[in-house]
């Protein structure tokens, strides 16, 4: 074996294939040395190509380039451009975005569910027998639908794509500049790859969204333009695409993106979809931010509220807070649960997305939508125009879904300064939930609940939803 790969670029490795760890890798050594290797699964022996490897790092990463000693959970990767091996094999590297396709179904669920045990032992404190408690692993939300759906494809309802220098669709190699064209999306919903981007000239654009609702509504194309081009050029870039989609069966909606401002400048069609769950209607303009997997929004608010209900800690009158409400998909069911004669806190910190929940929720006249940062808005008294809202010093219960960062320490404790009976905690990262989990632990409250989904197959991601409840209230710290 080489003894110095640092001064080789492309130095390879054989090695044994340790634990999975959160981030999409798996952790094996050499010589002493911790290396991060994607596309493996563990007690694999695998032949390893060093991506970052200098000397003095503490770490290296790698990806797999040959499998010596497989797992029986190794499958053929369904995606030829996102499969390591194959992009090794013709001298390649693989676009990110489906770093567990070469697992199956049922041995992804079990490496999710090892990561979220993992990071909260660590990080939350929480003991193995506290965690036995509350939860029985991550959940397969796709049983129930087609063969395609059944195999974690076709979930996507929101993609975005980067552009080859030559102006084709494309998507970035993992932790790289470096585009990679590509054709169909694999796990996109069939309306984003019934457009057949992978056939337009997007010579000028930067960035391609595409958001098309599960409920089969229009989609919306949404384009960044390159920095530097001019208006002028701008403007003819972004009609090219939108009258090459006007020929399309079912034509998008076209807007471009001005990343200075946030603002939509709309080439064709409306700069908003239409999102529906089973009670409710949204509209979510541009890029705002709504669940990307197909059932997400259903299971996610099921299962918050569910808690919430099931515990007594929703009814009639009570004042709650939806904490980070995009453009209120909580907070349109939370409105319900607590009636007209209760109130609802709704704090989002886009303009843009806060603008989104006004529309929607116009009609519900205990709802208050706050746009500022969480912790600011918090400490904040109410303004008596909007007294049905209710005192913001205290709520009976919280909804609590943060962006992948979590919460942070100071929401952390301006929440428990609320005094609520309960909250409901929906996080996509369950590192920033294990940090979370131990700084309300610090504040006296603990787990009660927790049930994890996975709304991102292929993907190492996996989202989880909590109750936390006081710790006075019928146990232990955290059951530590």
């Amino acid at each position: 074996m080489s003894t110095s790969p640092s001064e080789t670029p492309a130095a390879r490795l054989t090695v044994t294939v340790g634990p999975v760890a959160h981030g999409g890798h798996c952790v094996a050594r050499h010589d002493g040395r911790v290396i991060f290797v994607r596309h493996a699964i563990p007690g694999e022996t695998v032949e390893i190509a060093l991506t970052e490897h200098d000397a003095d790092a503490k770490f290296w990463r790698a990806d797999v380039t040959r499998v010596l000693e497989p797992q029986a959970t190794r499958v053929e990767h369904f995606w030829p451009e996102a499969d390591a091996l194959r992009a090794a094999a013709r001298g390649a590297v693989p676009v990110g975005g489906a770093e567990f396709g070469h697992i199956s179904r049922p041995g992804q669920l079990s490496l999710k569910t090892s990561v979220v045990r993992e990071q909260l032992e660590r990080l939350g404190g929480l003991s193995a027998g506290a965690i036995d408690a509350v939860f029985g692993g991550v959940e397969d939300v796709d049983a129930p639908g087609t063969p395609e759906q059944q195999a974690g494809l076709g979930w996507r309802t929101r993609v975005a794509f980067a552009v080859t220098p030559g102006g084709k669709l494309g998507m970035h190699a993992h932790r790289s500049h470096d585009v990679l064209a590509i054709r169909e999306m694999p796990l996109a919903v069939p309306a984003v790859n019934a457009l057949r981007l992978w056939e337009l000239d997007f010579t000028g654009i930067e960035r391609v969204e595409v958001a098309a609702p599960a409920n089969g509504s229009a989609a919306l194309v949404l384009l960044t333009t390159r920095e530097g081009l001019s208006e002028k050029a701008a403007g003819h870039a972004v009609t090219r695409v939108a009258r090459a989609l006007a020929g399309r069966e079912e034509p998008p909606s076209v807007a471009r993106l001005n990343p200075e401002n946030g603002g939509i400048t709309i080439a064709s069609g409306r700069g908003w979809v239409r999102e529906t769950t089973a009670d409710h209607e949204f509209r979510v303009t541009g890029d705002g931010f709504w669940q990307i997997h197909r059932k997400a929004p259903q299971v996610l608010t099921d299962t918050a509220l569910g808690f919430l209900l099931a515990g007594g800690h929703l009814d009639d009158g009570a004042s709650v807070a939806d904490l980070y409400a995009g453009a209120g998909l909580f907070t349109a069911p939370l409105a319900d649960a607590v009636g007209p004669e209760g109130s609802v806190l709704s704090v989002e910190g886009s303009p843009g997305t806060s603008r989104d929940a006004r529309k929607n929720l116009h009609a519900a006249t205990q709802v208050e939508i706050v746009q500022g940062r969480v912790e600011r808005i918090l400490g904040a008294p109410a303004r008596p125009a909007r007294s049905a809202a209710g005192q913001r010093g205290h709520f009976d219960a919280v909804v609590l879904d943060p962006p992948r960062a979590g919460a942070g320490k100071a929401v952390v404790k301006a929440l428990v300064a609320s005094s609520p009976s309960a909250i409901a905690y929906v996080s996509c990262d369950p590192a920033a939930f294990g940090r979370d989990v131990q700084y309300f632990a610090n504040a006296g409250w603990r787990l009660e609940k927790l049930r994890a989904f996975d709304l991102y197959p292929h993907t190492h991601h996996v989202e989880t939803v909590a109750l936390l409840v006081p710790a006075g209230a019928g146990g232990d710290v955290l059951g530590r």
